[in-house]
């Protein structure tokens, strides 16, 4: 079976876990998902990611981050760029998620960055996400 939106999966694999407290998810390992899954743990939504090599494209083990008492760190999730619906944003028209306390995950052209390290390279690009 092929998957058609990869990021949406992964997305999907992420807020479902979420919901139900798991301490790590599983999802294809792509190098756009590696890449969103570096953002997501420089930016403190996610503990740490491991790349394990299946003999096929491969798996990322993702493991999720809470709170002290075991609230969600990861809020909400969502898909901005479809593959049926493109969202290009330039560098002024990057969105802030929740007034600046969220973040927007971008695929520029010196990879995928967050909204505030694509703002100080001063570059725009697909809008793959935002994460509150």
């Amino acid at each position: 079976m092929s998957l058609s939106d990869p990021i949406a999966d992964m997305l999907t694999r992420i807020r479902n876990a979420v919901r139900n407290h798991a301490a790590n998810v599983t999802v294809k390992r792509t190098k756009v998902c590696t890449g969103i899954a570096q953002v997501l743990k420089e930016e403190g939504y996610i503990t740490d990611f491991d790349s394990i090599d299946d003999g096929r494209q491969g798996i990322l083990k993702i493991e999720l981050k809470y709170g002290p008492r075991g609230e969600n760190v990861l809020s909400e999730i969502r898909r901005q760029s479809k593959p049926g619906c493109r969202v290009y944003r330039k560098v002024d028209e990057l969105p802030r998620p929740l007034a600046g306390l969220g973040i927007a995950i971008v695929s520029t052209s010196s990879g995928i960055l967050s909204d505030r390290q694509a703002r100080e390279k001063s570059v725009g690009g697909e809008l793959l996400c935002t994460v509150a």
